[in-house]
């Protein structure tokens, strides 16, 4: 087995079929026909269903490990470089939406300046997508909402975050002051994160610790969908502090939450993964954006004991 193998058959994968893989790769089909032949008997396995250009059960099954070798070699060519100047190559960076929102501008800023051979490539996900693509090798880093239950994956705390709601302006509980409880909020059908996220998880086990049950309106798979839709008036929902940073021309209220605990964001990497100099530099520049930046945000408390994933 050798790299030209694992890369006409990445070529097949990626671009529908044997020709146009060829045509992409600038060379004829019979290389690339060649080339996977030679790994499928190497592997006594069809890899590519020759009729649609797809990957048979044991092509995928050699996918996800293909890719991983394929950013392995970035990575070994652009630490190979950094070394000889400055930090570069590709980072691919996975950010929940509500996270994304606030650091995504702070942190292009702040690589274009201190490392511009890097070219970051950010993903808005949710913690469990961005799981699935560490694990395949998709993304490097994850900023995702913890805990992550996978031994596959290494995570490090970063910072916590409040738990607020929001309503329209034109709700009953807009012109309640202060606080509100959570006995209170079972009187009201909530807009909620979907049920088997952290988010979800987190507020979940803070109304049964006193013992009650929220009432879902329904349900959404994505925080800052979540806030936009009580933005509009859909209802009351429970969201992250940064989702709801302020109100545009009064059309909804924050408020705090007595007995709602806070969310915890960390970074996540592939536990047998090497983090490439770009990588970690991305992660330092992380970090110190958060150290720095954070604590001027509402709701938001740097994690006591953050630790980061070493090279």
């Amino acid at each position: 087995m050798d790299l030209r193998q694992l890369q006409a058959f990445l070529a097949v994968v990626d671009h529908g079929g044997f020709t146009a893989a060829a045509r992409a790769t600038h060379t004829v089909q019979s290389n690339i026909s060649t080339h996977v032949a030679r790994l499928e008997r190497e592997l006594n396995a069809t890899l590519v269903d020759r009729s649609s250009g797809k990957p048979t059960p044991e092509g995928e099954a050699v996918l996800a490990r293909a890719r991983r070798i394929q950013s392995e070699l970035a990575a070994l060519e652009a630490d190979v470089s950094s070394l000889q100047g400055a930090p570069r190559g590709t980072v691919r960076l996975g950010i929940i939406g509500t996270t994304a929102r606030w650091i995504t501008p702070l942190l292009v800023n702040r690589l274009h300046a201190m490392a511009p051979d890097i070219h970051l490539v950010v993903a808005d996900g949710t913690t469990s997508s961005q799981t699935l693509r560490i694990l395949e090798g998709d993304l490097d880093l994850g900023l995702v909402s913890l805990p992550v239950n996978d031994a596959e994956i290494r995570t490090s705390a970063l910072f916590d975050e409040d738990h607020v709601v929001v309503v329209p302006a034109s709700h009953p509980l807009a012109t309640q002051p202060g606080t509100i409880s959570l006995a209170e909020l079972t009187e009201y059908e909530l807009l909620m994160a979907s049920p088997g996220t952290a988010f979800r998880h987190e507020v979940d086990a803070a109304f049964r610790a006193q013992d009650l049950r929220p009432r879902a309106k329904f349900e959404v798979d994505g925080l800052r969908l979540l806030a936009s839709l009580a933005f509009q008036g859909f209802g009351v929902a429970i969201v992250p502090a940064t989702a709801a940073p302020g109100s545009i021309g009064g059309e909804w209220v924050r408020i705090e939450v007595d007995g709602l605990g806070r969310r915890t964001v960390g970074l996540a990497t592939r536990r047998r993964a090497m983090l490439s100099v770009a990588a970690q530099t991305t992660a330092n520049v992380v970090q110190h954006i958060i150290t720095h930046e954070g604590p001027a945000l509402m709701g938001i408390h740097l994690h006591t004991a953050t630790t980061y994933p070493s090279r």
